[in-house]
């Protein structure tokens, strides 16, 4: 596991602040709230519970066990949405945290695809596994299957730097 921490040490080191700058457009939340949230709209569930709702729609004030014990509330209605994440993205750039509001972001994006993919996706990252070929289709999958652009460049910058340091299916 060190080795794929050195890589991704190596990696965040070199994109530096040009990722940065690429990540911090993100699309507004289609959670309609008037005006952006701030720091001190933290934590959303108990200052904004109206803007936090399961994929399914239902708001916080359902999920009670209760409605799990009667089968009201089902597994997916505990997943965080998009737009909850892109909220707290919101709060933590007002906070001054712009990596973590990335992080959001990111994890906004990733929320359409389904864990199986999600998952051999991740897998593609690990050093060796993939061919440039392979990693730069799974950007093209990201930028028009999921429309995920911020973990497409992801990959992109991965595949550019596996390729620069050797790290490409074949190079072991």
């Amino acid at each position: 596991m060190s080795e794929i921490d050195d890589l991704v040490a190596k990696i965040v080191q070199q994109i530096g602040d040009t990722g940065a700058t690429a990540t911090t457009t993100a699309p507004k939340s289609s959670v309609k709230n008037e005006k952006e949230l701030t720091k001190q709209d933290y934590p959303l569930y108990s200052k904004h519970p109206e803007l936090v709702h399961s994929p399914s729609g239902k708001g916080l004030k359902d999920i009670t066990l209760d409605n799990i014990l009667s089968d009201k509330i089902k597994s997916n209605d505990l997943r965080i949405t998009p737009d909850t994440l892109r909220l707290q993205g919101e709060v933590a750039k007002d906070a001054g945290r712009d990596a973590i509001q990335r992080n959001f972001q990111r994890a906004a994006e990733l929320t359409a695809i389904p864990d199986d993919r999600l998952l051999e996706m991740y897998n593609a990252l690990r050093p060796y596994r993939s061919s440039k070929a392979e990693l730069l289709a799974i950007s093209a999958e990201l930028k028009d299957k999921y429309n995920a652009p911020v973990n497409a460049g992801w990959f992109e910058q991965a595949a550019d730097f596996y390729e620069s340091r050797k790290k490409l299916k074949g190079d072991n």
